[in-house]
């Protein structure tokens, strides 16, 4: 059963058309990036849990706090991520 996403997750496509077998990749990136727990837990249900920790390793951006509820879903250590690394590579100007 194709699960049911909230809509503003993928404000920016076209809702209806989007294949969310064909694009994999970006569903689970973006419902990672900006899902609730809910839509998560329903991306878990559909997808195989390989396909899922492989995407995530691989991802190019996470917000912070999305890395860490990542990676323990997915069971990894927070540094293994593609996006962590990105980040530490990266690091943002100090807030003042």
């Amino acid at each position: 059963m194709k699960p049911q996403f909230d809509k503003r997750i993928f404000w920016d496509v076209n809702f209806e058309k989007l294949d969310i077998d064909a694009k994999a990749d970006f569903v689970i990136a973006r419902v990672f990036e900006r899902g609730d727990i809910e839509d998560i837990r329903q991306c878990r249900r559909y997808y195989e849990a390989q396909k899922i920790e492989q995407i995530i390793l691989n991802v190019k951006f996470l917000p912070e706090h999305r890395m860490q509820l990542a990676a323990v879903i997915i069971n990894h250590d927070i540094t293994e991520l593609k996006c962590y690394k990105n980040r530490q590579l990266n690091p943002e100007l100090y807030p003042y």
